[in-house]
Formats: C-alpha cells, structure tokens, sequence
C-alpha cells in the first residue's frame, strides 16, 4: 500500500505540473494575440520568467530561513534534534542537512534546499517543546523525505510557473491599456467587437487565479507523499500520527510564516485553513495542505 501511495501522488504531481506548463503556454499565446506583438510579447515574457527561476532556484533556502528568521541549531543545546536527524539520515541514505531553530511557540518545520547536498531543515521551538521523542522523529522524518524527494524543486517549479503565468498578464493588460484595447498593431480591430479577443481577456483574469488553485493541489500532493514516505522511514506510523494529532489540538499562529513560505511547512501555517463557512470549498482550493484528518486517517490505515 505504501509505494502504491507513492506512485499515485508522483503521478498526479507530475500531471499537475504538465498541466501548469499547457497554462503557461496559452496564456502566452493569448498574450501575443491580444497585444499585437506576436510571438516577441511571449518570447520576452519567457526569458524575464527563466530569469527569476534560475535565481530563485539557487537562492531559495537563503530566502526561506532568512524570512522565516531561522537561525542555526547549535549542537550542544539542540543535541537531541542532531541526534534525530543524523540517525533518520543515516537510515535513509542522504547527507546530513543543516539544522535551524526558529523562536516561534507554534509548533511547525519546514524543509528547504535545491537538493539533498544543498538542503536544510528548521523547527520551531514550540514543536521541540510540545512533541516527544517519537512524534519529533516522525516531524523529522516528514521533512527529511521532502528533501528525498526532491519536493523543493516541485515546489520552486510551481512557484516559478504561477510568476511566469502572473507576469505575462500584468504585461498584457497593461500594454492593452496602453495600446487603447487594440489587438493588431495597425489598431483596426478593438476588443469590445471581437468575440475572441474578450475570450482572451476573461483567460488573462482567470489564468493566475487558476495558477494559485493548481500550485496549491500540488503542495497537497507532495505534503501526502512526505506523510507516507515519513513512515516509511521510521517504520513506526504512530509517531507521525501522534505529531499531526497535537498539531490538529494546538491553536497558535505560527508568526514566522508567510505567503511564499506557506506551502513549506509541515502544517498550512496561516489563517483560513480551518474555515468551514459558506466559502471553505473556495478556500480549500486554495489550501496549501491537505487537512489534517484526511493524513491522519491515512497513516492509520497504513
């Protein structure tokens, strides 16, 4: 059940991210239409996007601890968390990642890093103060398999396409309104008559709406993987399971964490996750994580 588990989510994570790269390709002919430029309006969009990925891509652990305010586990005091790491590494074949604290109550973790010789983990002090030793192992654990499996770079592959899909519309609208609604360069034809070209428009709206959604739906994916490849590796489903269940009770804010940081963490750190109103269907499309309950009831059944 467990690699079937995990082959299913590698499948539809991949289904998700070639779905994101059709998005990002007919937003960009969109954009070329409706503008006049053809294909130089897409090209240039492109080559700005491929930019801000490549140095995002090298860069992202430097930006998450830093915004997180995560500074590193000295081995003395945290001598405990080395321990669990080093020997959750050592069972799971990967290098020892670098270690950082994070002075927030909430309990949470993340995991960041292009890979697993360039990676590092970082818990809150809440989640070393409210966990026991089998519960943090299993946190541990969790993180340790979004380095493993690459999740990061899922993750920045994501973040990248829902910036390329954003900028090529703010482009867009934008030399629209330049260009009084035209969307030929000799200016002949205007939107408002041209049933095609309203089509585009509505896409240009909804297409980083839908971005956001897709995003989403694959952080949900890998966060289900890691719960599964987490037990995996410490063969002992009711740590992990203890962990979520005292997430699940806990009620405070993790203050550390931000929109681009959101998707990282072991538990959705922000507010709204556990809307159940008339709109939580719509913030659910949204949600970073998939409930608890619904991990919680799937480690059981492991």
């Amino acid at each position: 059940f467990v690699y079937q588990q995990i082959a299913s989510n590698k499948r539809r994570s991949v289904a998700l991210i070639f779905g994101f790269v059709l998005l990002v390709v007919l937003v960009g002919v969109v954009v070329g239409v409706l503008v006049g430029g053809g294909p130089t309006a897409s090209i240039v969009a492109f080559v700005i996007a491929a930019v801000m990925a490549v140095t995002s891509y090298w860069k992202s652990d430097a930006i998450a601890l830093s915004v997180s305010r995560a500074v590193p586990a000295d081995p003395a005091t945290y001598q405990r968390l080395h321990n669990l790491v080093e020997g959750l590494c050592i069972a799971g074949g990967l290098p020892k990642p670098r270690v950082y604290i994070i002075n927030d109550p909430a309990p949470n973790a993340f995991a960041t890093g292009r890979n697993p010789q360039h990676a590092a983990i970082a818990v809150t002090t809440g989640l070393l103060e409210k966990l026991n030793r089998v519960e943090l192992e299993g946190v541990v654990a969790h993180e340790l398999s979004h380095i493993r499996n690459y999740d990061i770079l899922v993750s920045t592959i994501a973040v990248t396409l829902v910036g390329s899909i954003a900028l090529m519309t703010d482009v867009a609208i934008r030399l629209m309104w330049w260009n009084g609604g035209r969307t030929s360069r000799d200016g002949d034809r205007n939107n408002g008559s041209n049933p095609l070209a309203i089509i585009g428009f509505v896409l240009l709206i909804l297409a980083p709406i839908i971005a956001k959604a897709m995003q989403a739906a694959v952080s949900r994916q890998r966060e289900t993987l890691a719960d599964v490849s987490a037990c995996q590796m410490t063969r002992y489903p009711p740590g992990l399971i203890g962990a979520l269940e005292k997430l699940k009770s806990d009620t405070t804010t993790t203050h550390s964490a931000s929109m681009a940081t959101a998707h990282m963490w072991i538990e959705q750190p922000l507010s709204g996750v556990r809307d159940n109103g008339k709109l939580s269907f719509f913030h659910r499309m949204f949600d970073t994580h998939p409930p608890l309950d619904e991990r919680i009831a799937l480690l059981k059944e492991l």
